[in-house]
């Protein structure tokens, strides 16, 4: 276990109220880049954070505080969605985010947040359906899009849902309930993990798939997708233990037919290969 995973497996013990979502994101990183430095990162957001607060003066009205903030953010420090290569891994990596000033909508709130909490603004990502948004807690409602970098409206957000589900399609309070430090950062795993299978790299894809485990150890969806990543890879004593992991904790899951029926043919394979 390197470096990297060691500390989000220490991460992982802590509450959700003691995860630093800076730290674990870096940690997601480091599994990338085995050298970098977590703490000169954590570093710069904290330099960050400082020249943030000398454009924010506290007794301002919070409207024009988040202006202020997304002023300095996405136009002076030119912070901005990745849209010619949303897919890039790097859009994923805090470090990568932080250097090229580029990312997609969870990691682009995840700085968001991060800076926001250094000068005392109550900013908290939302799993918004399709695209991650943040949200500032408490009175006025204020609604931002990191990947666009500016201030949106229900209006628009309904328009979104509406998009993506059909007309019917209803904004919901849970849609905007402040998203948990854990679930980000298995958010953010996740959106890795899909982009190295659709690449095939499985290897890198397992990678995910393990932390994400480490942060929600009983995820029987998980323990499933790992399952038939080891499947790939031919380590199949492996895929055994994570399939039948997953048939016990879901049995009536809808595609547990369908592992169910693999599983003897898997267990001939795991034979064979000891």
């Amino acid at each position: 276990m390197n470096d990297g995973r060691k500390r989000l497996a220490e991460i992982a013990t802590r509450s959700d109220e003691a995860i630093d979502l800076a730290e674990a994101g870096l940690c997601i990183a480091r599994e990338e880049y085995p050298d970098l430095d977590i703490d000169a990162y954590l570093h710069q957001l904290d330099e960050l954070g400082i020249a943030a607060r000398e454009h924010i003066q506290p007794n301002l009205p919070t409207a024009e505080q988040v202006s202020r903030f997304n002023h300095f953010l996405f136009v002076d420090k030119g912070f901005s969605g990745n849209s010619d290569d949303y897919y890039d891994p790097r859009n994923s990596f805090l470090n990568d985010v932080i250097d090229r000033r580029k990312g997609i909508p969870i990691s682009l709130s995840v700085v968001y947040c991060e800076l926001a909490k250094r000068i005392g603004l109550p900013m908290r990502g939302v799993s918004f359906p399709g695209h991650f948004l943040v949200r500032h807690i408490g009175e006025p409602e204020i609604i931002v899009d990191p990947f666009f970098g500016r201030v949106i409206t229900r209006k628009e957000c309904a328009q979104r849902l509406s998009n993506l589900y059909g007309e019917r399609a209803r904004l919901e309070r849970r849609m905007f309930e402040p998203a948990r430090p854990r679930d980000i950062l298995v958010r953010m795993l996740g959106n890795l993990k899909q982009i190295y299978v659709e690449r095939s790299e499985f290897e890198r894809a397992l990678a995910c798939s393990d932390r994400i485990l480490l942060l929600n150890p009983e995820a029987p969806l998980e323990m499933r997708d790992r399952g038939i990543l080891y499947q790939r890879l031919e380590c199949f004593g492996a895929a055994v233990r994570d399939l039948q992991r997953f048939l016990d904790l879901a049995p009536d899951d809808p595609t547990a037919q369908t592992i169910r029926a693999a599983m003897p043919e898997l267990y001939r394979q795991a034979a064979q290969t000891h």
